[in-house]
């Protein structure tokens, strides 16, 4: 199985997609270790600060000493200046807000896994169009589950997951896997700014692994 195969169909078991940055090297290991006790396989990191590569290399050496199957994905890559970096820091799939032509090419080349955002019918053609098989829809707080059910026959090729305002809810979750999407992309609903900052990490994982059992009760239910 290819490297993209395999990132795509690891954030379509566990049918979440956790997304986080904190600036403090400590609290972004120690959340990336209460997704991985939660059942958690797949985690994107947000490139949003200049501590987000230092943290993301020393995620990535813990990952390989303590969380064997663990794919860590690097989220808000924007440039290829930045998808070098991170390819060289050991990133497994990537993800933008927006589709970034020379990055799609350089990842596809390296066989990894990019995952463009795209808001428009137009957008997700040109990624369509540059090999992609993986599309976030975002953001997906303005864009809607009914915006995937009026487009996705058109895109029979095509996975989905969206980020942005994807609630921790039973029907929040539903009505996007209803619409099509194999995931959903999960910040600040499920790891708040407060949970990090006051080291809530049970919680964190509890509400994860309460995440992940609402998503087996729906996938079952389809």
């Amino acid at each position: 199985m290819s490297n993209i195969q395999n990132a795509i169909d690891t954030i379509a078991k566990q049918g979440i997609l956790p997304l986080y940055y904190h600036t403090d090297e400590t609290i972004s290991l120690e959340i990336l270790k209460a997704l991985y006790r939660a059942g958690i396989k797949a985690v994107e990191y947000t490139n949003r600060g200049s501590e987000a590569i230092l943290n993301f290399r020393k995620m990535v050496a813990i990952r390989d000493l303590e969380m064997p199957g663990m794919l860590l994905g690097i989220g808000t890559i924007k440039n290829i200046e930045q998808a070098k970096e991170y390819y060289t820091a050991g990133a497994d799939f990537f993800i933008s807000p927006g589709f970034v032509p020379e990055v799609s090419d350089y990842l596809q080349s390296q066989g990894i896994l990019y995952s463009p955002g795209c808001m428009t019918p137009t957008e997700i053609i040109t990624a369509e169009n540059a090999g992609i098989k993986f599309i976030k829809l975002f953001p997906g707080n303005i864009l809607g589950p009914e915006f995937l059910s009026s487009i996705k026959d058109i895109f029979p090729s095509l996975t989905f997951m969206t980020t942005g305002g994807v609630d921790t809810t039973y029907t929040s979750i539903k009505s996007w896997f209803s619409a099509g999407v194999i995931a959903v992309g999960m910040g600040s609903k499920l790891i708040s700014k407060k949970r990090m900052d006051e080291a809530d990490y049970n919680v964190i994982e509890n509400e994860t692994r309460k995440v992940l059992e609402t998503i087996q009760i729906i996938k079952k239910q389809s």
